[in-house]
């Protein structure tokens, strides 16, 4: 099967859109105010960050359902498994006992006035009882549940698959119209309210990986994604522009904003899809080095942003000045950290990252 470069292409940009949002955090407001840092809500990035919420993780579970289905094609039910060890497993528990402290050990300093050091943090860090976020210091997996939750509902997807070839080997979804195409944001909702956790709901992340593999994978209804790009657009900006405005300057919390959350979400995945064929399907160089740092890029850039924002908010500057040098210092220090590790065979492995290959001749 010909390599779909568009999918690889999406979780990169993806990747990179972190930088900008969660340097957001710091500013933003809601229910999205809580950060390892917080200086206070800045309309603007308020509005940025409440205007990626809905959709940034949601599209990874979708994209990551695809690329299973893909990766099942070529490996075997083991492989795939000891890969998906390798490359999610490993990185939690080193992200998790090296990288998620320096997080909290940061925000104990700048909420609590900590003045332990970094080590004594640990302490703190095992038996500090919170709300899972560690936003105020203590035990949390912070942005390494991504990694936890996608190897959980791999190996969940992998179960149902190897259940479905035995019992129903012909099964297939075939051709949809694209208005059931966007009444899937339905079942979506539905799974809203399994196994929340923290406001991350397994049950949500499981139907959209389920709806990659068996739905979105499907060339029928690809095509006609990009058949209806601009429809998808068009609807996914007047979703989106409503959602943003009723939760920001309405202040609106109820079923309805629910409903509207996961519609403009659902929208934003089927609209990348259908855009990403036509603009996105290409690879270089450079996509080619971004498919590979993705991983490490994500679990590094974190604590990164975290460390640079605890001092960039300290400087006599305006908050776009600090906000975008939060973005670009944490953004070039992730790369150089990541230049770093893949040269060291050790990290690299606890990262989870293969070898990188020569692309001069890409």
């Amino acid at each position: 099967m010909e390599r779909k470069y568009y999918i690889d292409n999406l979780r990169c940009l993806a990747i990179l859109f972190l930088f900008p949002f969660h340097a957001a955090q710091i500013w933003s407001g809601g229910e999205y105010s809580g950060f390892y840092i917080w200086s206070h809500t800045n309309t603007a990035l308020y509005v940025f960050s409440t205007a990626m919420y809905p959709w940034y993780m949601t599209v990874l579970f979708a994209i990551a359902g695809m690329s299973c289905k893909y990766s099942l094609l070529k490996r075997t039910n083991k492989q795939f498994v000891v890969e998906r060890i390798k490359k999610l497993v490993i990185p939690f528990f080193f992200g998790l006992f090296t990288l998620v402290p320096i997080m909290t050990y940061t925000a104990e300093m700048f909420f609590n006035g900590y003045t332990g050091t970094y080590w004594q943090q640990y302490k703190l860090f095992f038996t500090k009882t919170t709300d899972l976020t560690g936003y105020h210091g203590g035990f949390t997996p912070a942005h390494l549940w991504f990694l936890l939750y996608l190897f959980a509902i791999s190996l969940t997807a992998l179960l149902i698959v190897r259940l479905q070839k035995k019992f129903l080997p012909k099964f297939r979804v075939g051709s949809l119209s694209y208005f059931f195409i966007i009444l899937l944001f339905v079942p979506e909702w539905f799974c809203l309210y399994v196994l929340n956790i923290g406001g991350k709901s397994l049950g949500q992340f499981m139907i959209l990986f389920l709806f990659g593999y068996y739905i979105l994978s499907e060339e029928s209804i690809l095509q006609k994604l990009q058949q209806y790009q601009f429809v998808s657009l068009a609807i996914c900006i007047l979703s989106g522009s409503l959602y943003t405005y009723l939760y920001c300057f309405e202040n609106i919390r109820n079923v309805w904003m629910t409903i509207l959350y996961i519609f403009f979400g659902w929208m934003a995945i089927i609209m990348l899809l259908g855009t990403g064929q036509s603009k996105l399907n290409f690879h270089n160089r450079a996509s080619i080095y971004l498919t590979q740092m993705s991983f490490p890029v994500y679990i590094l850039h974190m604590p990164i942003l975290v460390v640079v924002g605890f001092f960039a908010l300290k400087l006599p500057i305006s908050v776009a000045g600090q906000y975008l040098l939060i973005a670009l210092i944490s953004f070039i220090v992730t790369f150089l950290i990541c230049e770093i590790v893949k040269r060291i065979p050790v990290l690299r492995f606890f990262l989870g990252m293969k070898k990188l290959p020569d692309y001069r001749g890409a």
